[in-house]
Formats: C-alpha cells, structure tokens, sequence
C-alpha cells in the first residue's frame, strides 16, 4: 500500500507558476510508474503528465505540452513544475502511482492515488 500526498497547490495569476509535489509516505516511489491528473469542476478526470521508473521517459497531455513538466527525484517525490498557466488549467491535481506497465494516460492503469490539491488560475 502506498500513500501519496500532493503539495503545492494554490491561486496564482495567469502566466504564473506554480510547482506541485507528491510524496510517499514511508517509502519509496522508484519502483512505481508516476502520474498526474487534473479534474476540472463539472468535467472528468483527464490525464496530465506521466514519469518511467527511472525518469528518463515522460509524456504529457497536447494541452500541457510545453507548460508543464513532470520530474523526480531519485526517492520519494515526484514534481509538476507548471509554467505559463491559464484559467482553464483550474482544477483539482492528482498524482497517481502504477506498479505494473510502462506507464500511460488510462486513469485504469494507477493503482494508487493522492487526495488532490487545488489549483485555480485567475485571469
């Protein structure tokens, strides 16, 4: 069992920046696949950025591409350094944790889940 908790989260002006962070809880996350997610008021839940094990390989949503940048670091946290940011990016953020696979943009493939932390961008 692995618990996620995410910090970071906040109001910001739009064109700000904001870094999220998500630990673990008495161990370590190197051997888990690494995401985010956002839900954004009135809509699903939609993929946002993913990490390999080793870091080396990430991938990100087309509306994030560019902005957002996933990270971690050799033991227990994973980052979203998020730049640029619009209204539209409001939302709740997620990071999730996988043990099997490559990774990738299915809620279905994480086993593991964080309770969120708000993000909201005025305009």
């Amino acid at each position: 069992q692995v618990q996620l908790v995410e910090s970071g989260g906040g109001l910001v002006q739009a064109g700000g920046s904001l870094r999220l962070s998500c630990a673990a809880s008495g161990r370590t996350l190197s051997s888990y696949v690494m995401g985010w997610f956002r839900q954004a008021p009135g809509k699903e839940r939609e993929f946002v950025a993913t990490i390999s094990r080793s870091g080396i390989i990430t991938d990100s949503a087309v509306s994030v591409k560019g902005r957002f940048r996933i990270s971690r670091d050799n033991a227990n946290t994973v980052y979203l350094q998020m730049s640029s940011l619009k209204p539209e990016d409001t939302a709740v953020y997620y990071c999730a944790a996988a043990t099997k696979g490559l990774g990738g943009r299915e809620e279905g493939e994480y086993e593991y889940w964080g309770q969120g932390t708000q993000v909201t961008v005025s305009s």
